[in-house]
């Protein structure tokens, strides 16, 4: 398989629509009711978004901000049809290698505590948990703003993950 992680390009946002919205259902099949996501509110906020293409067609999504001088994964997701092959992996490691280059230390997100797919998957991946204590300001704003749209039906986590010093 080949596979092009690139930015997001205005052509990609129907199938990236179909690719955030179809990555949702993952959490409904786990029994976690959320609150229905449109992408596009989303799209509105963040500075870059990598889109994972690998035949042709878009099949994953890692959009990310900037929180408290760290490089902050607002949304990573990957269509259920693709998945298990790499795709997440790819987009996390351009996600990291973008935030090294542009001289940022860490990459941070918020993520479900207990579903394989999320805290697990991410600490497989040299993240850890990061303790309230050393959130920055942004990222307490960013637990805010989750807990008031009505994503805490289970229990969610910050986590960091330090990247080399360039």
């Amino acid at each position: 398989m080949s596979l092009e992680i690139r930015p997001m390009e205005p052509r990609d946002l129907d199938e990236l629509v179909e690719v955030s919205l179809a990555a949702d259902t993952l959490f409904a099949e786990a029994g976690l009711e959320l609150p229905p996501d449109d992408p596009r509110e989303m799209l509105g906020h963040v500075e870059r978004v990598l889109v994972a293409v690998p035949d042709g067609h878009v099949r994953g999504l890692a959009a990310t901000v900037t929180l408290d001088g760290a490089t902050h994964l607002e949304q990573l997701a990957v269509h259920p049809g693709h998945g298990r092959r790499g795709l997440g992996g790819a987009l996390l490691e351009a996600v990291c290698a973008d935030a090294a280059a542009d001289g940022r230390a860490r990459v941070t997100l918020t993520t479900f505590r207990d579903l394989p797919w999320n805290g697990p998957w991410y600490e497989q991946r040299g993240f850890t948990v990061l303790p309230e204590a050393k959130w920055g300001p942004g990222l307490e704003r960013q637990w805010q703003a989750e807990e008031a749209a009505g994503i805490m039906v289970r229990p969610r986590i910050a986590m960091v993950r330090a990247l080399p010093v360039r």
